[in-house]
């Protein structure tokens, strides 16, 4: 069964994939379909992308049958890719070298502007998730490409809501964020040319870090040269901060926002890239659960200061020397 079915209750699509209960858990490193020449990748593979083997879109996705005007459904076209950031197993975005890390973002770029050539795509979301805490099936360093043939309701409420402010101000709400936090200077853990690296002022998890560009760009597609080096840093800082903290591997959800692709709007004016950070960690060795009133009315409670949390992300020190 491979179908997207409607939601009238919410306005919003959710994807039906049952090939995904044979996905792999946490094989052995010797077993890790993932490494070098384990299955079809190459033996000497740098960086690699390959379609999902377990995915919820694909692009010759079925056909589905319509039961009625409630219970609607369209086919799961689109796209599922992993993205290897390196042949090495025991290796993570703290650990790649910069030089790694911004071939990493070329890769991104470059699957981005191929994969938006297909007028059914219309969002393009890229993500990696780190650990089993947050689900992981794979401990190899890789993220994942999702292209959806609609925008999915979160991303569409951050268009609206970032469209209305600027409706109202004539002014992109990111960068009137990123003016008042490098003016306030209390939650900025990392910073450099191109980027600023904050523990949002509505920080959702207690040790939420969102990457921002200086520059208004829209998608990963406008970031200049310069740019991905800075974009590169910002990344390894804050993975080696989270790393430091506890002294072990941090768990982490990473999300990429880039505006929609193929959709009858201009998004330039008020839309502004940007990656969030979403790590289950409320302490050392406490996870933070969403429990009902979070997963039910998607309003989060934060048992933690932003500040206080950004002062020590801020004290954990790094050197990003390759």
């Amino acid at each position: 069964m491979m179908e997207i079915r409607y939601n009238p209750l919410t306005d919003e699509w959710v994807m039906v994939s049952s090939s995904r209960r044979a996905r792999p858990v946490l094989p052995s490193e010797n077993a890790c379909p993932l490494c070098p020449g384990v299955l079809e990748l190459e033996k000497n593979y740098d960086l690699a992308t390959f379609e999902n083997r377990f995915p919820a879109l694909k692009m010759d996705a079925p056909e589905v049958v319509q039961e009625n005007n409630l219970l609607k459904k369209m086919k799961s076209k689109g796209v599922c890719e992993v993205i290897m950031y390196t042949s090495e197993h025991n290796s993570a975005l703290p650990r790649m070298s910069l030089n790694q890390i911004e071939k990493l973002i070329l890769v991104w770029r470059d699957r981005t502007y191929e994969i938006s050539k297909f007028n059914s795509v219309k969002y393009i979301f890229l993500f990696e998730n780190r650990g089993k805490e947050v689900g992981a099936t794979l401990s190899h360093p890789h993220g994942q490409l999702y292209a959806f043939p609609f925008v999915p309701k979160r991303i569409q409420a951050k268009l609206d809501s970032m469209k209305e402010h600027y409706s109202q101000y004539k002014k992109c709400v990111l960068c009137e964020i990123i003016s008042e936090e490098i003016a306030k200077d209390e939650r900025i853990i990392y910073q450099n040319d191109g980027f600023i690296a904050i523990v949002p002022f509505y920080a959702r998890f207690p040790y939420e870090v969102h990457i921002y560009p200086k520059r208004h760009v829209t998608s990963i597609l406008d970031m200049t040269n310069n740019e991905i080096k800075d974009f590169a840093k910002t990344l390894k800082a804050v993975t080696m901060k989270y790393d430091k903290l506890f002294a072990q591997e941090f768990p982490y959800m990473m999300c990429f926002f880039q505006k929609p692709f193929n959709v009858n709007e201009n998004f330039e004016d008020f839309f502004h890239f940007h990656v969030e950070f979403y790590p289950p960690k409320r302490d050392k060795d406490k996870i933070k659960w969403m429990a009902s009133v979070e997963t039910g009315t998607w309003n989060f409670i934060n048992p933690s200061l932003p500040k206080e949390v950004a002062d020590r992300l801020k004290d954990a020190e790094v050197r990003l020397d390759d």
